[in-house]
């Protein structure tokens, strides 16, 4: 696995997977302009966690200012088809978020592979994604960026509400 940049959390040895703090890397799950996302595992646990990692090099002081305050938001909510953020790892070079992984990917991919949704299922999708952006608008958080492609699935095929349009991909 290669690391664009190295932040000072990344940590090598030759026998070793890369690691960021306490979690090996494993594979990457995908790309932005500022952003990678990795699968990794943590090293006691053996917890799959997703972690997305920010280049701040070419991000400006007040886009770093506002990505901080949100990522303190994130971090208050709780509630089961919100993506979870479990910790930010902060360094000179990267911001590293520790977040909650959707194994059973996108609802795009889902739909491409099984077609049409068949009505309880679709029911059932539906209910998950307004029961978290009311949780959100009780917390008095707006989400932003609701789309198809923000939408994860977890291990149960239980909606999880990704990417808030918060902090760039």
């Amino acid at each position: 696995v290669v690391v664009v940049f190295s932040p000072t959390h990344l940590q090598l040895s030759p026998c070793e997977q890369p690691r960021i703090g306490d979690y090996r890397l494993v594979k990457t799950l995908g790309k932005g302009t500022f952003a990678k996302v990795m699968l990794a595992r943590h090293i006691v646990t053996d917890k799959e966690v997703a972690i997305k990692i920010i280049d701040k090099r070419h991000l400006k002081p007040q886009v770093l200012e506002k990505m901080y305050r949100e990522v303190r938001i994130l971090k208050m909510l709780d509630h089961p088809h919100i993506l979870k953020l479990y910790e930010a790892l902060d360094c000179e070079k990267a911001l590293c978020l520790v977040l909650e992984y959707a194994s059973g990917g996108g609802v795009l991919d889902c739909l491409a592979k099984k077609g049409r949704l068949q009505e309880e299922e679709a029911r059932s999708i539906f209910r998950q994604i307004v029961s978290a952006v009311q949780y959100c608008h009780q917390k008095q958080v707006a989400h932003r960026d609701l789309k198809a492609e923000n939408l994860l699935l977890d291990a149960q095929m239980n909606i999880k509400l990704a990417d808030f349009g918060l902090i760039p991909a």
